[in-house]
């Protein structure tokens, strides 16, 4: 099958499965943004999705999209290595009008996956995976207010998030452009104007998870002065 077995095939895949997990990131700020007015309003939407089996279908989903985004990142990197050979090692300097993310999409895809293991046992493991599994880790699995409280409240955790955000958009910011170049909606034309609008929609992205990290970090949120654990 081309999808798999040619480097076209496979870029297509990263470019499907990468705007599907934009995608999911943008629900994902919007849920995390109103955990900044209302606590109680937050943990409707965590028990609402929970451990229903329509949640669970849609985490299923969710991690085989993130597994074949990842597995088919190692395998391209490692194609454009071997295709190189050795040229690489004789280059000092940096080519001419290629992004830094570009060049450290690795580096960048290995801080994320990092970001991800930590946020999963944060999050997941804590409220999904303790519903399922009957087990409590210090508060209700659906009182994901209060997780948010503990985690972002913690400075260490707070300081590896931002970094975390900080490599999810440089990879996004390339990632987003790239992935219309692949599919062929982005011609001489539009080229430009897909860099503009990737770069525009995945700041303010990433920009609304930061503002709910440091709002909890500082003790800012709103939603802060009514909740009541």
């Amino acid at each position: 099958m081309w999808l798999i077995n040619s480097s076209i095939g496979r870029k297509v895949v990263m470019s499907v499965t990468g705007i599907a997990l934009i995608l999911f990131l943008t629900f994902h700020c919007a849920m995390n943004i109103v955990a900044l007015f209302s606590g109680k309003a937050y943990n409707m939407i965590c028990e609402l999705l929970g451990a229903n089996w329509y949640a669970i279908v849609a985490t299923l989903g969710l991690a085989a999209l993130a597994v074949i985004h990842i597995v088919f990142a190692f395998i391209l990197t490692a194609q454009n290595r071997t295709a190189r050979g050795q040229e690489r090692y004789a280059v000092t300097d940096k080519p001419a009008k290629v992004e830094w993310a570009s060049q450290n999409m690795l580096v960048l895809g290995i801080i994320i996956l990092l970001g991800l293991f930590l946020h999963l046992f944060n999050f997941w493991y804590n409220m999904m995976f303790a519903e399922i599994m009957g087990f409590t880790a210090g508060h209700l699995p659906s009182d994901g207010f209060a997780f948010i409280i503990d985690t972002f409240g913690n400075p260490v955790f707070a300081v590896l998030y931002v970094i975390w955000l900080v490599a999810i958009w440089f990879h996004l910011t390339h990632g987003f452009w790239s992935a219309m170049q692949t599919l062929g909606v982005s011609g001489k034309i539009w080229f430009n104007r897909w860099r503009v609008i990737g770069f525009i929609y995945v700041t303010l992205l990433m920009l609304g998870f930061l503002v709910v990290v440091l709002a909890f970090a500082f003790k800012c949120a709103p939603s802060l002065c009514c909740y009541a654990s």
